[in-house]
């Protein structure tokens, strides 16, 4: 991941033109739903984040992370922030790392949209997956963590943690691409791609027998990530936006697609000298968590890799969409809207070696 990315993503940043709130309304709604809240309050913009836009709030005592829908037109559907709030109450009841949340408002009139506020949660996002700044024989203990993580996501009882209507169980990988197939459609203004029609055709005919329901987290990268300052440890686990009850799979081949992709598009390891790094093989990687969930293996896994690449090429035709509407969240938008193609192609590719 070069510098540059690096530097667009990390940190806090003025609150940018049309992503800003009436601070007054804002703490008036802390004061009587934070306990402990206190002004005065001030407010800075998160640079990375593509979707919701998010605020780091600073009180002399404390911070907080805001996030909110963002203004102006919305895909239906999409945005849904009091999800994101709902998830993470439930798994950080169970001691799961995500960040605590302090309150959620459903009333546009407070600060013109939707919004949750959670806790800041101090340590470590790492925007480049080679771990550059960690040390050789630390490294794979990172990759591990991250392992131990999102198979311990998938090894919870959706219904014991009180998420068991958290969507709809069964038929996953049908209704996924169903999803991501009608949103790539209605955004018309972002405009077709060859590739994703074939995908569209192709996928839904190649679906592989057997089904299984977890809650997945749709986006579970590193730089989805907060470690420990000093130690490999996931102190919380961030962007909750796509969760839903889903085919565990599904959400394990997404994050291990971190080998497959360039580092130029979101964090990879397309290129590295993995031996060199002391970063686990995509081989040993997926024995790691076929041990920790119980599996001999994961057969038709070059499907399971296809289906996320479109699933993440329509996303980023999503983005396309909002930055010629003006509503994209992030600051780097333009370029992950021009990495959309670049996807699509790897998606059909993908596709093809299912022959």
């Amino acid at each position: 991941m070069s510098d540059v990315f690096t530097e667009a993503n990390t940190g806090t940043t003025a609150v940018r033109e049309g992503y800003g709130f009436d601070l007054g309304a804002l703490a008036d709604w802390m004061k009587a739903n934070v306990a402990g809240f206190a002004g005065p309050l001030t407010v800075e913009q998160f640079k990375g984040g593509q979707s919701n836009p998010t605020y780091r709030l600073v009180t002399p005592a404390r911070s907080y992370v805001l996030r909110r829908k963002p203004p102006g037109g919305l895909v239906p559907g999409a945005h849904a922030v009091d999800r994101e709030a709902r998830v993470q109450q439930a798994l950080g009841a169970q001691g799961y790392p995500v960040a605590r949340i302090h309150g959620l408002c459903t009333d546009d009139a407070t600060i013109g949209t939707w919004f949750y506020v959670m806790e800041m949660v101090e340590g470590r996002i790492f925007w480049d997956a080679t771990f550059p700044n960690v040390g050789r024989d630390a490294r794979p203990a990172y990759f591990d963590e991250m392992n131990r993580v999102i198979a311990q996501l998938h090894s919870l009882d959706p219904k014991a943690v009180g998420l068991g209507d958290y969507g709809k169980p069964g038929n996953y990988f049908a209704r996924q691409i169903g999803r991501w197939t009608r949103q790539y459609l209605a955004d018309e203004l972002a405009g077709r791609n060859d590739d994703m029609d074939a995908l569209i055709a192709w996928l839904p005919e190649n679906i592989p027998p057997g089904d299984e329901t977890s809650v997945v987290h749709g986006d579970m990268r590193c730089d989805n990530m907060i470690f420990h300052p000093t130690e490999p440890r996931v102190l919380a686990v961030l962007d909750w936006e796509l969760s839903t009850l889903g085919h565990p799979l599904a959400d394990f081949a997404y994050q291990t697609m971190m080998y497959r992709m360039p580092p130029t598009i979101v964090p990879g390891l397309a290129g590295a000298d993995l031996a060199a790094l002391k970063i686990p093989s995509e081989e040993d990687y997926i024995a790691a968590y076929c041990e920790r969930t119980g599996r001999s293996g994961i057969a038709n896994f070059e499907f399971y890799i296809a289906f996320n690449l479109f699933r993440l090429a329509a996303i980023f035709h999503g983005i396309k969409g909002r930055v010629m509407r003006g509503t994209a969240a992030s600051a780097n938008a333009r370029e992950r809207a021009g990495a959309f193609e670049v996807l699509a192609g790897m998606a059909k590719k993908s596709m093809e070696t299912c022959f």
